[in-house]
């Protein structure tokens, strides 16, 4: 099995099929056209990985896609921080462009762990001098959904690509055994809280 099959499998046995309100067979087919651009895959080094399929919150709303997230090796269900009032995702929009349609690839993606301890904003602006892009919220959720290994201990990571106007930074990290999707102060740093990044999409 091919990586890009295995991430479309993963997808598909979560339920992803349903929750867009598709038959599997129509899944498969709008998520087949990335095949050609995926490119072969390896295993995760480091906190690196070649690729990874995002599905957009127009195809699965955010609030489904994170209860299907876990740590490696654990079962509990990964949660929304209860800092986003209902209704809040919705205002975080992309502040990078994207691919057109309902799901496309996320190349060359790294957790960004070198940044743990360093200022959000900082972070960013280092990532954008480095021709590299930040991760959105869906693309986030989708490389912990494929990769639970990169979501660990003193190494999870800020998502900012996915802004709303205020100083709030949506990033995952580890709650109760879980993922958990929440946000810091984009002045504030942790030891524990890098910035993921990306190559690009396609």
């Amino acid at each position: 099995m091919t990586e890009f099959d295995r991430q479309l499998q993963r997808l598909t046995d979560l339920g992803y099929p349903a929750l867009a309100g598709l038959p599997e067979d129509d899944f498969t087919a709008l998520l087949e056209p990335l095949r050609a651009a995926a490119g072969p895959g390896t295993p995760p080094d480091g906190g690196r990985v070649p690729f990874v399929l995002v599905v957009t919150r127009e195809l699965v709303p955010i609030e489904r896609t994170v209860p299907l997230t876990a740590l490696a090796g654990r079962s509990r269900p990964g949660i929304v921080d209860r800092h986003y009032p209902e209704g809040d995702l919705a205002r975080f929009t992309p502040t990078v462009p994207l691919p057109g349609g309902r799901a496309y690839l996320l190349r060359d993606v790294d957790r960004g762990e070198e940044f743990c301890g360093a200022v959000p904003r900082d972070a960013l602006a280092a990532v954008a001098e480095r021709g590299r892009t930040p991760l959105t919220i869906e693309e986030g959720v989708a490389v912990v959904t494929q990769y639970p290994e990169l979501l660990a201990t003193n190494r999870c990571f800020s998502l900012g690509a996915s802004r709303c106007g205020d100083r709030r930074v949506p990033a995952l990290w580890i709650s109760g055994g879980a993922p958990k999707l929440g946000w810091c102060w984009e002045g504030n740093p942790h030891s524990w809280l890098g910035m993921a990044s990306a190559g690009g999409r396609a």
